[in-house]
């Protein structure tokens, strides 16, 4: 156990010790009426209250960063998604101009906002308190975006990705309906394969979300994968989503350089080939993981009856 002696606690022990708590990465960015901006890479964001809605972050009192959030009248938290370690490094490193190679709109009071983050809090600056050697500073929520992308964590000085925990057991059945009732849906096929693609998904999605990618966006760039150009009505039939949805999927893949607009449609670059290959990696784990326990000729058979269904229409 550490305690506290004449010279105080062990910093670098103490240190360690919160390390054990994992949490989000943000950006917290700010900018002053001269067009002054600055972004700080903090991870003690945190949320303080729902009516009024505050939230709050810290930073070192030895930040030449300060001066700006002091004297801005409001400040934005970008919670960074999966995908975005560089940002992350970007901004945690000392630069004259952190903002001359970065994707950014102005929000309010002129805070840079960063596209494809986990979510966004626009705040108006509500408080400074002292807090040791921090500042912690308090900001009333405005306006927010909540993107749906799985968040970026920090663990023990190392970067992380959320997934489900393998013991997260799944609710039981509390329902009153009889033997029979359940005995009936547990022979109907239709029941049996919604179940299952439900079951699945509770398990892969996660994955497949802590790559940054939202599940749509995911899905076009392995169809893109392996065809040469496509265009948008051939993606959209591919991928069987809404018009509105393959038209943002493709946007946020082009501005992530994923993929590119070519002459005859949509083609993907080397960057979203090897985005496509962790997708794939992660979806070849997942399956092997499933039906490891059927033998080689059993999931041939499985695949057989789903191909079959598949041209049913």
């Amino acid at each position: 156990m550490n305690t506290m002696n004449e010279q105080g606690l062990d910093s670098r022990a103490f240190r360690r010790a919160l390390g054990n708590f994992a949490t989000g990465i943000t950006v917290v960015t700010a900018a002053t009426n001269s067009g002054r901006l600055v972004g700080v890479t903090a991870n003690s964001f945190n949320s303080v209250s729902l009516e009024p809605p505050l939230i709050l972050w810290s930073i070192d009192k030895r930040s030449s960063s300060f001066s700006v959030f002091e004297e801005a009248t409001h400040f934005a938290v970008n919670i960074l998604a999966a995908d975005q370690v560089d940002l992350s490094n970007h901004f945690a490193r000392p630069q004259d101009d952190k903002f001359s190679s970065i994707v950014y709109e102005p929000g309010l009071g002129g805070a840079p906002l960063f596209p494809d983050c986990s979510a966004r809090f626009q705040c108006e600056k509500y408080q400074i308190i002292e807090g040791g050697d921090h500042w912690v500073l308090i900001g009333k929520v405005v306006a927010f975006d909540d993107f749906g992308r799985a968040p970026l964590l920090y663990h023990q000085g190392s970067y992380s990705s959320v997934l489900p925990h393998p013991r997260l057991s799944k609710a039981k059945d509390e329902t009153s309906k009889s033997a029979a009732f359940h005995e009936r849906l547990g022979n109907n096929i239709y029941y049996l394969m919604n179940q299952a693609v439900r079951c699945y998904q509770s398990q892969y999605e996660p994955r497949q979300l802590s790559s940054g990618l939202r599940v749509n966006e995911a899905r076009m760039l392995m169809v893109l994968e392996y065809e040469e150009t496509m265009n948008l009505a051939e993606l959209q039939r591919e991928v069987a989503m809404p018009l509105q949805e393959v038209e943002q999927a493709l946007e946020t893949l082009m501005r992530k350089k994923f993929i590119v607009e070519a002459s005859l449609g949509y083609t993907i670059t080397q960057e979203g080939v090897s985005q496509a290959e962790v997708l794939w990696s992660i979806a070849f784990d997942q399956q092997n993981e499933v039906f490891s326990r059927f033998t080689e000729g059993q999931v041939v058979a499985f695949k057989d009856m789903l191909r079959f269904l598949t041209k049913l229409s």
